[in-house]
């Protein structure tokens, strides 16, 4: 039996089904699995590769895998990727020079042909951070012809959040624990007396296609409502949030406060949270040649604005200090990115938090700058 085409509600079989589905349309499926003591994402040939029976422990500078005894397939928070690795690598070869015989160069541009991607389980944060990378590769006059080939051809399965970690805060970022758009099919888990099962919603047209592939039954209102009440309840247990204030204004109030000298005692200056931000988007050139100097390439490769070299100029590096580095990190992640793209770059993922060698927590540090600009006679600046 089928419902009217873009709800249904489908069980682990169909789950599985959906893999195969997707990998037969010719696309690599990409999904979140166990691996070496983490769920990552990796790619996936069925269903039964999925993180079934594995939650995590999350605190700051802290990440464990831990067993779930109801067998849940999604009660994960976010692992040490994002879908960025795919959809703008780390490390990508953008053209080749060779000298020949008679000292002629013939330059190549690498262009062969982009994957067609199927994200399986995109987090509600990690679906509004492809949409802010989409604004910054994509949406302006500079275009990353490169991501945007990826983009267009990647098909997105969110999946909701129903069991928040302890470093999560995307209600603080208005990016969840729901999905409000942007996906092709939305899932929420919800295991119960009646059985482990998904909801869900087609988003586009190929994702009504595919959902009429798989074995389903019309979406009924006791799975929708035990849907809807397990997401509203993550909303409530967020392990972490932002102070209630317009963010973008904090930075701008607080660039001499005195924690920022407090947080740079702590900092080493390492980039792990840029490498694991899903949002961070900076690169650099990087030329590598043969020995005999007759072959060359040039490849582009993430980097961090907590490099010392990341600001050179012939003078030296503009930011020398710890510091000035995490100073221009945070603003620009939660005040400054408002001007140039129009949003917040943060979307309350947690990754930075979990993955900083020294526990230091963008939330606290937000919380003890609005303290000390309260403490200053500053304005309360309520959030928007």
């Amino acid at each position: 039996m089928t419902g009217d085409g873009t709800t249904a509600v489908i069980g682990t079989d169909g789950l599985d089904a959906l893999v195969r589905a997707l990998a037969a349309r010719g696309r690599t499926v990409i999904g979140p699995t166990v691996r070496d003591g983490a769920v990552v994402l990796a790619e996936i040939a069925g269903g039964e590769e999925l993180p079934y029976g594995w939650g995590v422990e999350l605190e700051a500078g802290h990440y464990r895998l831990r067993p779930r005894e109801d067998g849940a397939a999604f009660a994960h928070s976010a692992g040490p990727q994002s879908w960025k690795t795919f959809l703008h690598p780390q490390r990508e070869r953008e053209w080749t020079a060779d000298r020949g015989a008679d000292g002629a160069l013939t330059v190549t541009q690498d262009d062969a042909p982009q994957p067609s991607y199927a994200f399986l389980g995109v987090r509600p944060c990690d679906l509004r951070a492809i949409a802010v990378q989409d604004r910054v590769l994509s949406g302006g006059r500079h275009t990353d012809s490169r991501y945007r080939a990826r983009r267009e051809r990647a098909f997105l399965v969110a999946v909701e959040c129903t069991e928040p970690g302890a470093t999560c805060f995307c209600t603080s970022m208005g990016s969840g624990p729901a999905v409000d758009g942007g996906y092709d099919l939305a899932l929420t888990e919800v295991v119960d007396s009646s059985g482990h099962r998904f909801w869900v919603r087609a988003g586009s047209d190929e994702g009504e296609s595919v959902l009429a592939e798989l074995p389903r039954r019309p979406a009924d209102g006791t799975t929708e409502s035990a849907a809807r009440e397990a997401v509203a309840e993550a909303a409530d247990r967020m392990g972490r949030s932002m102070p209630p204030v317009d963010l973008q204004m904090l930075m701008r109030d607080t660039l001499h406060a005195e924690r920022w000298n407090d947080v740079a005692s702590r900092c080493l200056t390492c980039g792990n949270c840029t490498m694991v931000c899903p949002t961070c988007f900076c690169t650099t050139a990087e030329d590598v040649t043969d020995l005999k100097g007759d072959h060359a390439e040039r490849w582009r490769r993430w980097e961090s604005c907590f490099d010392l070299d990341f600001s050179h100029l012939p003078g030296g590096p503009v930011r020398a200090s710890g510091h000035s580095r995490y100073r221009q990190w945070a603003t620009h992640k939660l005040g400054t990115w408002y001007d140039q793209f129009g949003s917040s770059g943060c979307v309350g993922c947690g990754r930075c938090i979990v993955w900083c060698p020294v526990g230091i927590d963008i939330t606290e540090e937000a919380h003890a700058l609005h303290r000390e600009r309260q403490a200053a006679g500053g304005p309360e600046g309520a959030a928007p």
